[in-house]
């Protein structure tokens, strides 16, 4: 199989870490996100984003959320993703509030590097923000909990993007999310062989 990531991407960083905790990293290749429209795996994704997944069959797969359910999948079932209705979707929303501060961090990186100056947003900024403001002092009074799941991986990568493109500013006022992800980080070897350099 080939993924198609960036480093730096949360979203393609908890699919490198799923890999890893699923024990299917031998059998993917990663391969850089190239630039060049032209590109054959690039040009198998009509959004043109990564993550994006291609099978040994050929078949892509995209977005992160869909590729973590298939490698779940194909190593057994119920390993990341729980099968048993209440756990499920309890995991399955704490990887969607996860992927939003991941989404609402990359909307400011965004805004920086694609937006003209003359044209950039201080109130589409605050706006971001305040979602991540507001997700993490929720998480801060409701445990994640100890699994290795979607989403503890998801919080995990959103956090980790935060300490990469927002110089780890969140810690201060979220101690028990860094007493957390300490420990995450210390049961998942992956989370540190996954950091982005930049």
């Amino acid at each position: 199989m080939k993924l198609r990531y960036s480093a730096a991407s949360p979203f393609a960083r908890k699919v490198v870490i799923a890999g890893h905790v699923l024990g299917l990293a031998e059998r993917i290749d990663l391969v850089g996100n190239e630039e060049d429209p032209g590109d054959a795996i690039r040009s198998r994704n009509p959004l043109n984003k990564i993550p994006m997944l291609l099978t040994d069959d050929g078949q892509a797969i995209f977005d992160s959320r869909v590729i973590l359910e298939f490698l779940d999948h194909l190593a057994g079932g119920g390993r990341i993703i729980p099968t048993s209705p209440d756990a499920r979707f309890k995991t399955l929303t704490l990887q969607a509030l996860a992927d939003g501060i991941s989404e609402a961090a990359v909307l400011i990186v965004y805004e920086g590097r694609y937006r003209d100056k003359e044209h950039y947003s201080p109130r589409w900024i605050s706006h971001q923000q305040v979602k991540i403001d507001k997700a993490l002092d929720f998480l801060e009074t409701q445990s994640p909990g100890a699994a290795v799941d979607v989403g503890t991986i998801a919080l995990a990568c959103a956090l980790g993007f935060l300490d990469l493109r927002a110089g780890g500013a969140w810690r201060a006022s979220h101690p028990k999310l860094v007493a957390w992800l300490d420990g995450f980080s210390g049961k998942v070897p992956s989370f540190k062989q996954t950091v982005a350099e930049s």
